[in-house]
């Protein structure tokens, strides 16, 4: 969606923009990071734009939020349509399916071809570099009992070694700067980032999916390249499937709008277990649904599956988080906070005339350099 593209083009060029980032794990000292510098300053131009940011609500607003979102959680949706919809989460409504095929090959190469939709993501690696430099020499961080290697120490790119008995010899095993989106869907998001990695020695990108159907559109892409992405079929909710690499070998983990697709029984231990994969000192980039966003208002009753969880028309379902929520999850998980912000913005149907109040939280979390995560760390008071 152009939300998550945005978020991955704009976020990531500032997740290791600062060299310090490990001095700065106290929640009391969260950047200032800017959403979009669009604001509404004379209401009569509302509809001038597609989007505003920075929105604050009214009293008034928040209250009539609140209450719609009380009365279209009355009526909870029945235990054992519950229990199907469950159990048929893995499945990509066919509908959904066809869009993802007409939609991806016609729109794909005018995003990666457009003006200065990579120059954010190029930038994020240069620093990135600049960033693993001077944190493993400070903190004398090593990895299997080897240093920790930079981007400039694989000039050439080299493909990953396979061969059976190695240890190392999984996708990816040479790179020195590993990403992984999960819920990668057919590649919106994949390939603009291929299209900087093929470009960038010893990067690699990991995708993951439960749609088998998606992640088969990515793998068949004319842009997919197995020396740069490894596109696989996951289920982040299932604790004992394997991911492809070891833990502590990546850099950066994207989880855009895939949560709220979650059971809230589950979220946690999926947080948990992406935790494990990050190196310390590795960063998780998040966005999803904030609560009382317009699609949480707008649902019906009888679509209320839990509090502030939902169920749309075609059987995908959605949850609304708020900051703490965010907070606490991710805490718990052992990674600290270095940004957790709520993104509010008022999204305008030019041609209707309809204003929609939006709502999403943005948040970049950090594993610790160092490995050993007290329980006092993690206990330690709600910045919030």
């Amino acid at each position: 969606s152009p939300n998550k593209m945005n978020f991955i083009t704009r976020l990531s060029a500032l997740c290791l923009r600062k060299t310090k980032l490990q001095h700065r794990h106290q929640s009391n000292r969260r950047p200032a990071v800017p959403l979009g510098s669009r604001i509404l300053t004379d209401p009569s131009k509302v509809f001038e734009h597609n989007m505003w940011d920075h929105i604050q609500w009214s009293q008034e607003e928040e209250e009539s939020a609140k209450k719609k979102a009380a009365e279209n959680s009355l009526v909870k949706v029945q235990w054992e349509d519950q229990e199907k919809y469950e159990r048929e989460a893995k499945i990509l409504p066919e509908k959904k399916r066809q869009e993802l095929k007409t939609e991806e090959r016609s729109s794909e190469y005018r995003r990666i071809n457009s003006a200065n939709s990579f120059s954010d993501i190029n930038e994020m690696f240069e620093e990135g570099e600049k960033y693993w430099k001077k944190s493993s020499a400070e903190q004398g961080y090593v990895y299997n009992k080897k240093p920790v290697k930079t981007l400039t120490d694989n000039p050439q790119g080299k493909k990953c070694r396979e061969g059976p008995g190695k240890p190392e010899s999984f996708p990816g095993s040479d790179a020195t700067y590993r990403i992984l989106e999960v819920g990668c869907g057919a590649g919106n998001s994949v390939f603009p980032i291929l299209k900087v990695l093929c470009n960038t020695p010893g990067t690699f990108l990991y995708c993951c999916d439960f749609a088998s159907g998606a992640v088969e559109l990515v793998k068949s892409h004319s842009s997919y390249n197995s020396a740069w992405c490894s596109a696989f079929v996951h289920d982040v909710c299932d604790d004992a499937l394997p991911y492809p690499f070891p833990d502590e070998i990546l850099d950066v983990i994207l989880l855009v709008f895939v949560l709220s697709t979650i059971h809230p029984d589950r979220m946690q231990r999926v947080v948990n277990r992406l935790a494990k994969l990050l190196k310390p000192g590795g960063m998780l980039l998040f966005r999803d649904y904030g609560r009382y966003d317009t699609a949480q208002l707008r649902f019906k009753k009888g679509h209320c599956l839990s509090e502030n969880f939902y169920v749309r028309g075609d059987g995908t379902r959605v949850y609304f988080f708020t900051r703490d929520e965010v907070w606490n999850m991710f805490n718990l998980a052992g990674l600290t906070e270095v940004q957790n912000l709520v993104d509010r913005r008022l999204q305008v149907n030019r041609k209707k005339k309809v204003k929609m109040q939006r709502v999403w939280i943005q948040s970049k979390f950090q594993k610790p350099l160092l490995s050993l995560h007290t329980a006092e760390e993690t206990t330690k008071g709600h910045p919030y």
